[in-house]
């Protein structure tokens, strides 16, 4: 009996180090490089001429790369160009070493069929394509201004430079926060237009001139203080001695400044304002634009809540206030993923997206009256994305998703109608994920089409959608020779037993089904999209790496994310904490069911940001389902976040509802293997958002681990938290000791 239990536990060891071995580790560190050096004839960089006649592209080869020019117009593929004789070329004129290894879009233009503007070392160069010869044409402008802008960095626009009218008679300028104008280049003309500015309630010198000329207008800004977020860096390159750093960083909450436009009519001599009764308690004002003809200007007014949305017009000759466009939703408008207006004919329509019918289609308003003539799209699908308006024919080409109910409801394809909704035409039809470049003229474009699961077709289509030129198809027989296991497109029900739910499987290279294999999800669940791909990548997200180890990793696009109906998406209305977990639970239920050797009593998540905060929640919200959580710069308190992505979920103004959703808050709760993994130096998410949880965690007296990555922003922890990440997951989900690093 002695025997047979060391045998048996000989067998059990053997079996678990077949998984997460420093065979699998090694084969993990290179799959990288092996996935990506194996596809070929995919194409890259699509750019057209001036003139839509010509386009050139790039795509990799067995050898390098190969650069093609295509004649829209006869039909015609040639080589555009090699890297070589390029390089060549320059080495001849520069009398040094050139190696050219990539060109990128904005670095060619095509003049015509011989002659290429080429940028590089320092000079734009013209290459004739017939002689192969190269000449200087001139030197490019050293940009000495190298410094990034903070994405939430605030501008005082209290101050400015004078702004010309069109006729550039007149100059118009803040002096002592009030609006003024004068007549150009005469300082003793001014004329004070407003008298009640000051430095707390001061006229903005984002100054818009009519295109008359005869008409001036600013905003009223009732200021408000911005916080500001402060940051240790320990550890700076350049000095022994730690840095702070500050950023603008307003978040939940905060008293935000107010905007009221106002307009001064130079004939009439009159200081018309909007009405503030119309513009209560703004999230933002933006967009001012004027009419062409000076009648009016426009703006958007988005209320704070994010549950009203206006389009507003300030007449010039009344200043009457009126809406032209009233948007109100129960819970959210998502203004930050969805917002699409057109102003037509200077206005006398609006082409305007709403989900106020279930899902995201286009209306055509009366720009006069401010009434609905028609709905252009209609159905349980959702526009994607506005590509092109036709003003004279009177036809919107846009991206879709769902109107094919065969095919994956994410997949992109292209449509064109008329303003009235009629004549909807399909211009693709493939069931595949589109990208489409269009010429300038919209007669014709470059549809690149593939899957997550088949590689890409590269076609040239006409106006209506015809294929006029097969120009390439991916290669991947490379890639197949390395045993890559394509990703598996895996549908099954939700929560309501009734709603598809969308995700991929991926698997290991040495895959067998007769093994056990843990399930570890990659999670983002941000409301602001779905973040399954939709298009062929060997390696998305890294995946494969993870599956590697020996895993089977999964993504999975919850209820809560968005491109599909507004109720699939108001899952996540003051409500984040949900993250589509009952969606996702359930979908991976199903997919044990069809392959038994996914072990769902072993399932791991992780993630980064929203992913963080959501792959955190798992194990407080659904201990009973996952076990082992990695969690990167999380938000794990939307009170601690940055101000536009948190309220335009979770609302305004701050309820319970902010704590019941706060990991922090939950941290009691905590179940399983937890490691929090931040950058010291974040500025998306604030660092103390996770901080505070660890924090939250001890005083619990919750087991777990963390990692602060010295001058890391915002970000997965770099390779360091790639590798913790990995012997985490290897460690508790596999029962193996992770080998030590330098093995491999």
């Amino acid at each position: 009996m002695r025997l047979i239990k060391t045998i048996l536990l000989l067998f059990i060891s053997s079996s678990a180090v077949a998984q997460g071995s420093l065979e699998d580790y090694k084969r993990a560190k290179t799959v990288r490089k092996d996935f990506s050096n194996k596809i070929y004839n995919i194409p890259g960089q699509i750019n057209w001429n001036e003139e839509g006649t010509l386009f050139w592209y790039d795509k990799p080869i067995k050898d390098g790369r190969e650069y093609i020019l295509v004649d829209a117009v006869h039909q015609t593929k040639t080589v555009l160009l090699t890297l070589s004789e390029l390089s060549d070329a320059l080495k001849g004129e520069l009398k040094k070493d050139v190696t050219l290894r990539h060109l990128a879009s904005d670095k060619v233009k095509i003049k015509n069929l011989n002659i290429l503007e080429i940028e590089a070392e320092g000079n734009i160069w013209e290459w004739n394509r017939t002689e192969r010869s190269i000449r200087k044409v001139k030197e490019i402008a050293v940009n000495t201004n190298r410094r990034g802008q903070y994405w939430g960095q605030k501008f005082d626009d209290s101050k400015g430079e004078a702004i010309t009218s069109p006729d550039e008679k007149y100059v118009a300028f803040i002096k002592n926060s009030n609006l003024y104008i004068a007549q150009k280049d005469d300082g003793k003309s001014e004329k004070q237009l407003t008298f009640d500015g000051n430095p707390e309630e001061y006229y903005s010198a984002h100054i818009h001139w009519s295109p008359d000329s005869k008409k001036v207008s600013t905003s009223r800004v009732r200021k408000a203080a911005i916080r500001i977020l402060t940051l240790l860096e320990s550890s700076p390159a350049d000095q022994l001695q730690p840095k702070l750093q500050t950023r603008d960083y307003v978040k939940p909450g905060d008293v935000l400044p107010q905007c009221y436009p106002v307009i001064y009519n130079i004939d009439q001599q009159q200081l018309y304002r909007a009405d503030q009764r119309a513009l209560e308690n703004q999230f933002s004002l933006s967009r001012i634009e004027w009419r062409k003809d000076s009648r009016a200007i426009t703006f958007e007014y988005n209320r704070r809540g994010h549950q009203q949305f206006d389009v507003i017009e300030l007449d010039a000759s009344s200043g009457n206030t009126r809406s032209l466009i009233h948007e109100v939703n129960k819970t959210f408008i998502d203004y930050s993923g969805k917002r699409y207006r057109k102003d037509v004919k200077d206005g006398q329509e609006i082409i305007w997206a709403s989900e106020r019918d279930g899902w995201n289609h286009l209306y055509l308003y009366d720009g006069v009256s401010g009434e609905v003539k028609n709905q252009i799209t209609k159905g349980n699908w959702v526009v994607r994305k506005v590509v092109h308006v036709d003003e004279e024919s009177r036809k919107i080409i846009f991206e879709a998703s769902g109107k094919n109910p065969k095919f994956d409801p994410y997949l992109i394809q292209y449509y064109s109608v008329d303003f009235d909704g009629k004549n909807l035409k399909e211009l693709t039809k493939e069931n595949a994920n589109h990208q489409g470049y269009f010429n300038a003229e919209f007669s014709s474009f470059v549809d690149i089409y593939s899957r997550v699961d088949e590689v890409p077709t590269m076609v040239l289509r006409n106006s209506m959608g015809k294929v006029i030129m097969e120009l390439e198809r991916g290669d991947i027989s490379d890639l197949l020779s390395v045993n890559w296991q394509k990703p598996e497109v895996f549908s099954a029900k939700g929560r309501d037993g009734q709603t598809d739910i969308w995700g991929i499987i991926i698997r290991p290279t040495n895959f067998d089904a007769s093994k056990k294999y843990p399930v570890i999800e990659y999670i983002y669940a941000g409301p602001h999209s779905s973040f399954v791909p939709k298009s062929f990548y060997p390696n998305p997200s890294g995946m494969h790496e993870l599956a590697e180890l020996g895993f089977i990793v999964v993504q999975i696009d919850g209820m809560g994310t968005s491109n599909r109906s507004k109720v699939f998406h108001d899952v996540a209305w003051k409500n984040l904490k949900d993250a589509g977990f009952p969606d996702r639970i359930a979908w991976m239920k199903a997919a044990s069911k069809n392959y038994p050797y996914m072990d769902l009593e072993k399932v791991g998540i992780y993630g980064t940001s929203a992913g963080g905060q959501s792959s955190t929640g798992a194990l407080l919200f659904h201990p009973e389902f996952y076990k082992v959580g990695v969690s990167s710069c999380g938000c794990h308190d939307n009170r601690m976040d940055k101000i536009w992505w948190n309220e335009q979920w979770m609302g305004w103004p701050i309820g319970p509802h902010y704590a019941e959703c706060s990991n922090t808050e939950n941290a009691g709760k905590l179940e399983g293997k937890l490691l929090l993994i931040v950058g010291e130096v974040d500025d998306n998410v604030d660092p103390s958002s996770t901080y505070q949880l660890v924090d939250a965690l001890i005083k619990a007296d919750k087991d777990h681990e963390f990692i602060m990555v010295p001058g890391m922003g915002h970000s997965s922890g770099g390779d360091f938290g790639e590798k913790k990440r990995r012997d985490f997951f290897v460690k508790h989900l596999l029962g193996v000791d992770p080998p030590v690093w330098d093995a491999y």
